[in-house]
């Protein structure tokens, strides 16, 4: 019995040590994913440490020492796991009038956070086609579901993918693009060209590769050629504030990014050689080298340099204790959009870290997912 209450000890302190990477950044020798569960499955977590818990001090006889030192260290735990709901919750409170403010329309009436939100099941897929848009690329589209008009051409939003410019791929995160298709707005998860092997700006051509696609085939697509959203994560975010501000498009009606830099001398600036992602290294393979000898594509790559009145309208989320893009670079963005009279909004999420939207129900996922319904509808109308 004695094994089992020391097992019950350890264990909870397992479960407190997750809830501190809620509130701190992750060494990076601990993987960043561990930080991801924590944040936005933490709510689930915290009832696990307080039942392991409350089965301390079921079996505290001959033990009450030990028993209560479980049974508190559960209750910490649980406080810092359920930080990231507490949040969500005072983060949702304002964020409709916030998004109004930005980008006007009518908020929904519907919570941007709530605890019944936990329970929502993943959008039931919609009908994918794939299509080449250029020699050896693909986009993956998602027909738009429930437009009050049958027939009538959607709203397409261009998703990038993330992989640090030299991974991944049009499937990463599909059951997202599935949840915007079923919203009515066509997906256009595309492929581009992969670094070492094509440096920039190689994914800049094909980005625009992809729209002179869609808006060529927009009727058989079923796609409104003049109403699109780029929409990246990590560096695909940078692809989309780079070609959003650059193209001078008036059909990319706005720019989504997660946690992503958009100012690469920044970034290469306050890069480490040695980080989790070998940063430094990362942005040589995909910009042509270091900024002295490849200033003209650090440049071009960055969308903070190509702000300016007229860009399109811009929704940022970002994670403070991301580890591996700083939130600053959103931070940046959005004072310099400020400065231009663009149309913005930064949604700072306190807790969490790449890739919190992976669980759409999640704190993240519904904060995110709510301020990105109404920033749609608001520059697409």
């Amino acid at each position: 019995m004695g094994m089992i209450r020391g097992f019950l000890f350890l264990l909870v302190g397992v479960f407190a040590a997750a809830g501190l990477l809620t509130v701190l950044r992750s060494p990076d020798w601990l993987n960043w994913k561990l930080a991801l569960v924590a944040g936005e499955f933490g709510h689930w977590l915290a009832l696990v440490a307080l039942a392991l818990g409350g089965a301390a001090w079921a079996l505290r006889a001959g033990h009450a020492g030990l028993a209560w030192s479980t049974a508190v260290l559960s209750v910490g735990a649980a406080v810092l796991l359920l930080k990231p709901t507490w949040e969500a919750a005072r983060i949702g409170r304002t964020l409709p009038q916030r998004l109004e403010a930005a980008f006007g329309g009518a908020a929904s009436p519907r919570a941007a956070f709530s605890v019944g939100g936990w329970f929502e099941s993943a959008p039931a897929p919609v009908a994918v086609e794939t299509r080449e848009f250029a020699p050896g690329l693909k986009l993956d589209l998602y027909r738009a579901t429930g437009r009050g008009t049958p027939g009538t051409a959607a709203p397409c939003i261009v998703m990038i993918h993330g992989g640090g410019w030299d991974s991944g791929d049009r499937e990463q995160l599909a059951g997202f693009n599935h949840g915007l298709a079923r919203l009515g707005y066509a997906v256009a998860a595309i492929d581009y060209r992969l670094a070492p092997k094509f440096i920039w700006p190689a994914q800049r051509e094909d980005t625009l590769a992809a729209l002179a696609y869609l808006k060529a085939h927009a009727v058989e697509l079923g796609v409104d050629g003049t109403r699109l959203v780029l929409f990246g994560r990590s560096a695909g975010g940078q692809i989309a504030s780079a070609v959003g501000y650059g193209a001078n498009d008036p059909a990319i009606r706005g720019v989504v990014s997660f946690y992503a830099p958009h100012d690469m001398f920044f970034a290469y600036t306050y890069a480490v050689e040695d980080d989790i992602l070998k940063s430094p290294n990362l942005m040589r393979q995909y910009l042509g080298g270091p900024p002295a000898a490849a200033k003209a594509n650090y440049e071009s790559a960055s969308g903070h340099q190509k702000v300016k009145a007229g860009s399109p309208p811009t929704l940022l989320v970002h994670g403070t204790i991301d580890t591996l893009v700083w939130y600053r670079h959103s931070v940046r963005l959005t004072a310099r959009l400020a400065a231009a009279r663009v149309p913005q909004l930064y949604l700072e999420l306190p807790w969490a870290t790449h890739a919190f939207e992976f669980n759409h129900a999640g704190p993240g996922g519904q904060l995110a997912g709510y301020a990105l319904e109404h920033f749609l509808a608001a520059v697409t109308k």
